[in-house]
């Protein structure tokens, strides 16, 4: 693993062997300047050779792989796993605000004083973008790049399902006329039929097209791509539809092409940002077959970035971490006894079940079979920052643990598997400091 450097102005130089690194240091020519990555910063002044360097950039929904490579060798390479469950975390941030704003006697009128710019994003995508943006950029500071190459992949998710399509046709959507949409959900879920358990063994199977929901209460019937999916006439058959048989209560996970629209979003606003160039999927999967390399995304990035011969670099895998809870304030739900099971239930499970002012569209009213409270609802906030954050690492009894969060306004650190307790909490103070871990950093396994 090569040791990073930069000069005295903060300028990227070639990286250096780690016994190099180590000398300068002991010479007080060097100080640590980062650790994730190791680098280190001269303090004399040096000249500014520099070897070309091809950054190559595997864009993806979930994944990035990198690769840094010289004429000779790579000098980094690796990938890393983004975070998830954006979309999540804003309908969270989402309830609690509505309930915080509800509570205001009155509250002037905002929603027509917004104005988006034309390049924004939706957040969830915003963040992903963000995160590849970070980490060129890390990159960029600590290596010469001279050239970056991004693998992404432009698609057209109507033109694969109307290889025609063109001019206003695109504003139709997928969902004009029947077959259409019938042979969009053949071709994305392969023509094959979904039930894992089928059994048709003809050579000809006819396909139909399902609608999932049809069982809901009330019944989802509607022609969305994610209420449809593809069936065998044998496992399509009215039997099935009945109660307890096969398709009722079914609840099957459909393909989405979330991460090929993702793309397509991004790609051009990476390419103009990074004045990269844009390579494509199948000359990478050409490359990597070529070299008999296995898929993965840090081998797809390394053939992105041309390479070919060269010696190749410990894959070195990082992930992203979420930096703060931004939620200063928690709500806790009521517990009551539901007289029904006579189990533990929380207040919003047994609701009025009032969604709307429409009778007709609102749910059963589970509030009458609330029986004794056993716990009060309450709400917290957050008013100061704790020493530690969730997947931190701590120092306690002599052995490395994982930090799960902070208990009793921060005077107790939750720690992951404690020799016999799942999760265990300690005296803050009896804990030391080993690593803290937000934004990219290195895995600890």
């Amino acid at each position: 693993m090569k040791v990073f450097v930069i000069n005295s102005l903060g300028s990227a130089l070639m990286p250096t062997t780690p016994r190099n690194a180590r000398l300068l240091l002991k010479e007080n020519q060097a100080t640590i300047a980062l650790r994730g990555p190791f680098t280190i910063q001269l303090n004399y002044s040096t000249g500014v050779y520099k070897q070309p360097i091809t950054l190559g950039i595997d864009a993806g929904f979930k994944h990035i792989g990198y690769s840094a490579v010289t004429e000779n060798e790579e000098l980094v390479g690796g990938e890393v796993e983004l975070l998830n469950d954006m979309s999540e975390r804003i309908t969270e941030r989402r309830k609690y605000r509505r309930t915080r704003r509800n509570r205001l006697r009155h509250r002037a009128p905002r929603f027509n004083n917004r104005r988006r710019s034309s390049r924004w994003l939706t957040p969830s995508i915003q963040h992903k973008y963000d995160a590849h943006a970070k980490l060129i950029k890390r990159i960029k500071s600590v290596l010469p790049i001279t050239k970056t190459i991004i693998e992404t992949a432009n698609f057209d998710i109507q033109k694969i399902n109307n290889p025609e399509i063109e001019a206003t046709e695109y504003q139709e959507g997928l969902q004009k006329g029947y077959l259409n949409l019938t042979s969009y959900i053949r071709h994305r879920d392969e023509y094959k039929c979904q039930n894992k358990d089928c059994k048709n063994k003809l050579k000809d199977v006819i396909l139909q097209i399902h609608h999932i929901g049809f069982w809901l209460n009330p019944p989802d019937r509607t022609d969305r791509p994610g209420n449809l999916i593809t069936l065998c006439d044998k496992c399509h058959s009215s039997s099935n539809h009945k109660k307890g048989k096969l398709l009722f209560g079914w609840k099957p996970k459909v393909k989405s092409f979330k991460s090929e629209t993702f793309m397509s979003t991004i790609y051009k606003k990476l390419l103009e940002e990074f004045e990269a160039e844009q390579a494509y999927g199948y000359e990478t999967k050409f490359k990597r077959e070529e070299l008999k390399l296995d898929k993965s995304h840090h081998n797809d990035a390394f053939c992105t970035a041309n390479g070919t011969i060269q010696t190749r670099s410990k894959s070195l895998i990082l992930e992203e971490i979420r930096r703060n809870k931004r939620s200063m304030e928690q709500f806790y739900d009521a517990k009551y006894i539901d007289i029904r099971t006579s189990d533990k239930a929380s207040g919003s499970v047994l609701s009025s079940g009032r969604r709307t002012r429409n009778i007709d569209l609102n749910g059963e009213n589970l509030r009458v079979y609330r029986g004794k409270k056993i716990i009060k609802g309450q709400r917290r906030i957050k008013t100061k920052r704790y020493a530690y954050n969730p997947n931190d690492y701590v120092m306690f009894e002599n052995k490395k643990y994982r930090v799960i969060g902070m208990q009793n306004l921060g005077t107790g650190v939750k720690i992951a598997n404690y020799p016999g307790v799942a999760n265990k909490v300690v005296n803050s103070k009896k804990v030391k400091s080993v690593k803290r871990r937000t934004g990219i950093c290195e895995r600890i396994n």
